[in-house]
């Protein structure tokens, strides 16, 4: 589906009243809402975030649903009561349809995208969930759960009401989506990564709120809970008539800790309910992260410690909001990876580690979406430690080793069960063998040291996964200052004819070559939230002069969130990498050299040893054309391009590639929609 499509209807899917519809009779609404209360409940539930939860989301669509008969138009009911006609049925089911996916933007949009309990539907007692699907719908749901709400709402329209582009752009534009073209784009580049299976995965189990599972909420924590409201109430009942009840404004009731209140966090601070995973569960289980990892360490009997921990993150919490980077409090010094919130864990964590390891006491906690690190000294009067990042999606190698330890320019990790071999390996040498890496019965290894601050040594950890879950797995991972190293993948160049290939682990013998190249980029992301990051050599080029040839490599840093930085450079034999500028701003988020931005097109200037200036120009394998045009001008046909010039590189240049099979235009990297000399 070409962009043309959409842009060329922005105009004509746009009335001056996009939501302006006759609103039908209650009765014919109430009949109409009946006989399709399935298919507005399924777009509902589609649209709204799967961060509410499954029973959340249940409830707030079945809420939102019930709640769009409001605004009907009352009428006095006829003597002979007749059925609502084709007409009236159509125009009913739109006005719905339009009022459901209105509310549902609006719930999903919002800061707090719907009341943590709807008044009706209520549910009390007992959990509500979608029964579990196959693995395509689990597939889908998490590619789903990566786009906002407007491309979720885009995605339904058209394969679940199966409307034209048209119809849809019209009715997201009354429901109030300021940019329907772009959420449509991205809709259908969803509906092609899926396929042509997209709609029976979405009328699968897996999506549909009207069949549900039960399951009871926590018994334990019910009875808690009963014992805790009794104990509240007689202790107002007794401070009213002892008198004392002070109604004056509480100083600190804007505190997020206010709004929680104190008997909310009790069961979840309290040592004894951490959860503890059995010791063998990582080899049968088919969750390979942090939920399988068992609570190791000489100190996890030692409440005491626990419970400072515990506290420590609670109290630190309860006192306000923290600067983003964190910040020191109540002598306890705060490290917040960017993007990880600082509230308390709503339910117990689960305990990975309490011990003691180069004179510190150190406790490692996971709340299913982060990591926790607390850590008090032995000796001395330093302040506590407190770390907190995300973990969320972690697996089998984002999930394989969390930092213990750092201390002078050195730092220990916690290794996953399945870890069967480690090593320690310099990138900046690849033909240097790595070298074995001592890991202590509890799982913590030996000190591996840091990035060198002249980027002459870039350490990273290899380990090796348990045949017991995967056969022959090696990979990579590098410290860049927080809790979880970061995984480091490659995509190989493309063959003549082949495929295209996928990321994959970078320990071959080709792979730590390609890395040892783009080993330096790496201390640039330090403590900036990154979970991965893949060099994809998405072109190569013979250079003019016999100079050899050129990798063009694109470096994508993905974060916790699903957002990426992109760095492009061009590898040359005399092995410096020519950085090629981006756009700026920097964006906070791009495709580009991802899942869904697999076109790529740069330039840049290149000197060879004769002297002579060149300006050369690749994309990715699909480019059957490259063009340049402003101070230069010359077009090649394939994927590579180089133009000698006597130029110094600040004139303006234009860079344009056409894709095959694709009518649209491929802008060269940091070219902005209108940038150029003769745009």
């Amino acid at each position: 589906m070409s962009h043309d499509t959409f842009d060329s209807d922005r105009t004509a899917i746009s009335p001056d009243r996009p939501g302006e519809q006759t609103r039908p009779r209650r009765n014919d609404a109430e009949a109409v809402l009946v006989e399709h209360y399935p298919r507005l409940l399924r777009l509902a539930h589609l649209v709204l975030p799967p961060g509410l939860g499954r029973h959340r989301r249940v409830l707030a669509a079945h809420a939102l649903v019930q709640k769009s008969l409001s605004g009907t138009r009352r009428a006095r009911p006829p003597r002979v009561r007749v059925p609502p006609q084709r007409g009236e049925t159509d125009q009913a089911i739109a006005w719905l349809r339009e009022r459901v996916l209105t509310s549902a933007l609006r719930a999903a949009t919002r800061r707090r995208p719907f009341p943590l309990r709807p008044l009706l539907p209520a549910v009390l007692g007992l959990r509500l969930f979608p029964r579990a699907g196959g693995d395509g719908e689990f597939a889908l749901d998490r590619e789903l759960a990566e786009v906002s709400a407007e491309v979720r709402a885009a995605f339904a329209l058209l394969v679940l009401e199966e409307m034209d582009a048209r119809s849809a752009a019209r009715l997201l534009t009354a429901a109030g989506v300021r940019e329907p073209a772009h959420a449509l784009h991205a809709a259908a580049r969803l509906r092609e990564v899926v396929g042509s299976d997209a709609e029976s995965l979405l009328r699968g189990a897996e999506f549909d709120p009207c069949t549900v599972q039960t399951r009871p909420t926590d018994l334990l924590r019910r009875r808690q809970r009963t014992r805790i409201a009794g104990a509240a109430a007689l202790l107002l009942i007794a401070t009213a008539a002892g008198g004392v009840l002070d109604l004056r404004a509480d100083p600190d009731a804007g505190s997020p800790a206010a709004a929680q209140g104190p008997l909310t966090l009790a069961p979840a601070t309290e040592p004894g309910r951490l959860v503890r995973t059995p010791q063998g569960l990582w080899a049968d289980t088919a969750r390979v992260d942090l939920t399988a990892w068992p609570a190791r360490g000489t100190r996890t009997d030692d409440h005491a410690l626990l419970a400072r921990a515990l506290d420590t993150w609670a109290d630190t919490w309860a006192r306000g909001p923290l600067p983003r980077a964190g910040g020191e409090r109540s002598g306890t010094r705060m490290a917040v990876t960017p993007g990880t919130a600082t509230t308390p864990p709503v339910s117990p964590p689960r305990l990975l580690y309490a011990g003691t390891v180069d004179g510190t006491a150190v406790v490692l906690l996971h709340d299913d979406r982060r990591v926790v690190r607390y850590a008090e000294p032995l000796a001395g009067r330093a302040p506590a430690v407190l770390e907190l990042a995300r973990a969320d999606d972690a697996d089998v190698t984002t999930g394989a080793a969390l930092v213990v330890s750092r201390a002078a320019g050195q730092a220990r990790f916690l290794l996953a069960p399945w870890i069967d071999e480690s090593a320690v390996r310099d990138l900046r040498h690849p033909d240097r063998p790595a070298r074995t890496l001592e890991v202590s019965g509890d799982g913590v290894t030996a000190p591996v040291p840091e990035v060198a601050g002249d980027c002459s040594r870039v350490p990273a950890l290899e380990l090796r996964s348990s045949t017991r879950i995967v056969e022959n797995h090696a990979f990579l991972l590098a410290d860049l200052g927080e809790l979880a190293p970061v995984h480091l993948t490659w995509t190989p160049a493309p063959g003549a004819g082949a495929p295209a290939r996928q990321p994959r682990e970078a320990t071959s013998a080709a792979g730590l070559g390609a890395w040892s190249r783009s080993a330096c980029t790496l201390p640039a992301l330090r403590t900036s939230g990154v979970r991965a990051v893949n060099r994809w050599e998405f072109a190569r080029q013979s250079l003019p002069e016999r100079g050899g040839t050129a990798d063009w490599t694109c470096l994508r840093a993905e974060n916790w969130e699903g957002r990426a930085r992109v760095t492009v450079a061009v590898d040359v034999p005399s092995g410096a990498a020519l950085p090629v500028p981006g756009p700026r701003p920097e964006p906070a988020d791009t495709a580009a050299c991802g899942r869904f931005g697999q076109h790529m097109l740069a330039g840049t200037y290149w000197t060879a040893p004769s002297g002579a200036r060149y300006y050369l120009a690749a994309g990715s394998r699909r480019l059957t054309s490259i063009t340049v045009r402003g101070a230069l001008s010359a077009t090649a046909r394939g994927p590579a391009l180089a133009v000698r010039t006597d130029g110094d590189g600040d004139e303006p240049i234009r860079l344009t590639g056409t894709p095959a099979g694709d009518g649209d235009e491929l802008r060269g990297w940091g070219e902005e929609p209108g940038q150029g000399p003769d745009a």
